[in-house]
């Protein structure tokens, strides 16, 4: 028995006629995603990168927020997760999610730590 696929996204705010059209549509939105992605890292806005979040730059979280939705709505729509039971869901989804907040706490722990050791009392590398 085939089982049909959700021919809509954005929670079924955009619907579609066909399996190629929502291909389409996903493909239109990731590349917006992307294109936002490349614009910011080319010009770099002063107030992006003036400004400080938790130690790093807004800008880099700005970059790592839309890494995290792109990697969310390709598993998404194209792994067909939103076909699956809502515990597999999860479990697919929010451990990466958790995962990457645990390797960002560590590298904004490690470089503060070696930006101090830098700024104090760095006099050569003794290895």
């Amino acid at each position: 028995m085939a089982h049909e696929h959700k021919l809509e996204i954005f929670r079924g705010l955009l619907k579609f006629k066909s399996n190629t059209q929502k291909i389409w549509g996903v493909l239109i939105f990731l590349s917006i995603v992307t294109a936002v992605e490349v614009v910011l890292g080319i010009f770099k806005p002063a107030f992006l990168i003036g400004t400080s979040f938790l130690g790093m730059k807004l800008l880099n979280w700005i970059f790592i927020i839309l890494t995290l939705v792109k990697a969310y709505y390709i598993a998404w729509d194209f792994m067909h997760l939103r076909d699956e039971k809502s515990s597999l869901r999860r479990a697919i989804v929010w451990t990466p999610i958790f995962l990457v907040s645990y390797l960002v706490f560590i590298l904004l722990f490690e470089a503060t730590y070696i930006y101090d050791i830098f700024k104090t009392g760095f006099l050569a590398w003794e290895f």
